[in-house]
């Protein structure tokens, strides 16, 4: 019975440093994720800002007039979300502090 015992407490502890092993490359993978997810978000951006098109510029014709006040408060938009993709948080609760490798519900209600 103690033999039976000792093997499941070795299967036990094998086990454990495989979950540890999993969870560490699971970490890895989503912190891949979001910095590839990153950068996906700003080559659109970089790709829509080069790309000519007649119907986005028509409509920024006549967005422009209507939107000259609202320029700064885009700007300002932009540079928070530039802030919470390096990975800081820009709700009120915890402005300015690093996040973990999880979203934070009061800074992507900012979003909604």
């Amino acid at each position: 019975m103690l033999e039976r015992f000792s093997l499941l407490e070795k299967r036990f502890q094998e086990l454990q440093e495989d979950f540890g092993a999993l969870k560490k490359d699971l970490v890895q993978l989503v912190e891949e994720n979001h910095q590839l997810a990153h950068e996906n978000h700003h080559l659109r951006q970089r790709l829509d800002d080069l790309t000519p098109d007649s119907a986005k510029q028509d409509s920024a014709k006549q967005d422009s007039n209507n939107q000259s006040d609202d320029a700064s408060v885009g700007e300002g938009y932009d540079n928070l979300a530039r802030i919470y993709e390096e990975g800081f948080h820009i709700c009120h609760v915890y402005f300015g502090s690093p996040r973990e490798e999880e979203d934070c519900i009061f800074c992507l209600k900012f979003f909604g």
